[in-house]
C-alpha cells in the first residue's frame, strides 16, 4: 500500500482545508483511482490476473476465517490498469493492479494479489485513518497539520511498515493454503528487486527477514 499520507494533504487541493481528514483521504485517494487507465476486461493479460485472483480470493477466504474467527470480509474490487504502480490498495476496497503483472511468474503474482488483499481483510485502511483522526480531530486547519506533520508523519510510517510486513504475512499463508512453500513468497518479494526503506514500505531485506521468521514459527 503506497500511503503517505502527509503528502495526501497537499495533493488533496485547496479544499482539503476546512474538510474532516477522513473526507481528504478519501477525496485524494479517488485522484489517484481516477488518474489510472484500465484495461479492457476482454485483455488477454486482465484476464491472467483476474484469474489468479480468484484463486486468491478463494484460499484467502479460509485464512481470513482462521485470523478472524466471525468477521465478515470486506467486498474488494480488482482493476486491472495500465502505467500504474505494480499493486496498491485503495481506499480500503479496491486492489489496483498494473497490466504488467500479467508477465510474473504465477506463484509471484498470486503473492502480490495475495498481499493486497491481506490489506483489505485486516482492515488497514481503517486503522490508518483512525491514526491520523487522532492527530488532527475535527475539521483540517493548516496551522495544526503543520504543527503535528513531523509526529504524524512519524506514526503513520511506523504503522505503514507493519501493516506491510502483515500483509506479507497474510501473503504466505494464502501460498501455503494453495500448497505452495514458502521460498515461493520469498522469490515473490526478491523478483521485485531490492528495495531501501521508504516512509510507506520496509525494505526488502526486512521484509524477507520478518516473512522468514513468520515461516518459522507456522506449523
Amino acid at each position: 500500500m503506497r500511503w503517505l499520507w502527509v503528502m495526501a494533504l497537499a495533493g488533496a487541493g485547496a479544499g482539503a482545508w476546512g474538510e474532516g481528514i477522513g473526507e481528504v483521504l478519501l477525496r485524494s485517494q479517488q485522484l489517484r483511482l481516477d488518474a489510472h487507465t484500465e484495461v479492457a476486461e476482454q485483455d488477454a493479460a486482465a484476464q491472467r490476473i483476474r484469474a489468479s485472483f480468484d484463486t486468491v480470493v478463494k484460499a484467502a477466504a479460509a485464512v481470513a476465517a482462521g485470523e478472524h474467527e466471525g468477521s465478515a470480509l470486506p467486498a474488494v474490487q480488482l482493476r486491472v490498469v495500465s502505467g500504474a504502480p505494480l499493486a496498491e490498495t485503495l481506499q480500503g476496497r479496491v486492489i489496483v493492479v498494473d497490466v504488467s503483472l500479467a508477465a510474473a511468474p504465477e506463484s509471484t503474482r498470486l503473492f502480490v494479489l495475495a498481499h493486497e488483499w491481506g490489506h483489505t481483510a485486516m482492515r488497514h485502511w481503517p486503522q490508518m485513518t483512525n491514526l491520523y483522526q487522532s492527530h488532527i480531530p475535527g475539521e483540517v486547519i493548516q496551522s495544526h497539520t503543520d504543527a503535528i506533520a513531523a509526529l504524524l508523519g512519524y506514526d503513520a510510517s511506523a504503522l505503514a511498515h507493519r501493516q506491510e510486513m502483515e500483509a506479507d504475512a497474510f501473503a504466505l499463508g494464502v501460498l501455503r493454503t494453495l500448497g505452495l512453500p514458502a521460498q515461493a513468497a520469498y522469490d515473490a518479494l526478491v523478483q521485485q528487486g531490492f528495495q531501501p526503506d521508504t516512509p510507506t514500505h520496509p525494505g526488502t531485506k526486512r521484509r524477507l527477514a520478518a516473512l522468514r521468521q513468520v515461516a518459522s514459527k507456522a506449523p
